[in-house]
């Protein structure tokens, strides 16, 4: 199974060959990618997002209690509401994209 790297990679060649106006090579395509590859990479983005949320919470009430530096806390915060940020913008693209798709004619 390719790593989340590899199938980004995937991606970025195969949409480059696409806006180069190249034809496909299914081929080529099919040799790259995994069948659940695209899941895998949103499934792990979607842990390493639950992570950073959990750290936030981790660090915030240490900070509460005193524990905690004062900085960390500001950073995994900040860390927290841009993985967040990232997260919602990603729903919002594939919500559009979802609603583009159901509107072609068949």
């Amino acid at each position: 199974m390719p790593s989340p790297a590899e199938s980004y990679t995937s991606a970025v060649k195969a949409y480059n060959s696409a806006a180069a106006g190249e034809p496909l090579e299914s081929k080529k395509l099919t040799d790259d990618m995994h069948q659940g590859a695209f899941a895998d990479l949103v499934q792990s983005a979607i842990k390493e997002a639950v992570r950073i949320g959990e750290r936030s919470e981790q660090l915030s009430i240490a900070g509460v209690n005193d524990r905690a530096d004062i900085s960390k806390v500001v950073t995994a915060v900040s860390e927290a509401e841009l993985t967040l940020q990232t997260v919602v913008a990603v729903r919002d693209k594939v919500i559009d994209a979802y609603k583009q798709i159901i509107r072609m004619p068949i």
